[in-house]
Formats: structure tokens, sequence, C-alpha cells
């Protein structure tokens, strides 16, 4: 039985698979359906698992040859509530240079009916 941090690990690096694949529906199970957060990309706040969709599908539709990894993933656990950082990149285009835009992330979880699930997350570009 994998540990409570093992658990969110792999929850992290399954978003980053599902993401690269396009399956937004996948990513989109992680969140809790009140999830807010905020976007490297945007001023205002992401209220709302619609709104978190919306997001998602914009940079996907901005650009199809998009490739998103994260390193350095770090978890601190609270009893059910938990904080996930992590440094991501996203590489956008093909061939070379591609054009790489790096920054920083973090998620907070809650375990509920035996998931954790995303309920807010924050990205900002490195400067």
């Amino acid at each position: 039985m994998a540990s409570p941090i093992q658990e969110i690990l792999q929850v992290e690096k399954a978003m980053v698979r599902e993401f690269n694949a396009g399956n937004m529906e996948s990513v989109l199970s992680h969140f809790h359906p009140r999830v807010i957060g905020f976007s490297s990309t945007q001023q205002e706040r992401v209220s709302g698992l619609g709104a978190m969709k919306k997001t998602f599908n914009y940079y996907r539709q901005a650009s199809p040859h998009m490739k998103y990894q994260i390193a350095q993933p770090k978890v601190q656990l609270f009893g059910d509530t938990a904080i996930a950082t992590f440094h991501w990149t996203v590489e956008l285009g093909k061939g070379r240079p591609r054009h790489l835009i790096k920054g920083r992330g973090s998620h907070v979880l809650t375990h509920q009916n035996g998931k954790w699930l995303i309920v807010h997350e924050h990205f900002s570009r490195a400067h």
C-alpha cells in the first residue's frame, strides 16, 4: 500500500502524462469541483472545475505542440490536507530551438472518500 506522499506524487505524475496526452477529462478528475487557482498567464482567479477546464483547453488550443513537465516535487502532509510544490517547464513548438517557459507550482490537496483531490492550484512563471 502506498503512503499518502506516494499517492500524491502519483497524482502529480499522472497529471503530467494525461495533460501531455490531451486527456483533459482525466486531468480534471484530480481536481475538487470547487477548485480555485491562479494561472501563470492571467490575473483573474480560476474558480471551479468548469473554469479550470476552460483554462486547460485554452493552453492546448494555443499551442498544439506542448509538453508539460515537473521536477523536484515535494509533498508536505498535514493530516487530510497536503501541499505539493514543484518546478514546471512547458516546451512549445517542434524542432530546435524550442521555446521553454519555466515556473513554480503548488497544489493544495484534501483527502476525501479515499482519494486525494486538488482544491487549490497556483502556477507562476520564473523571472
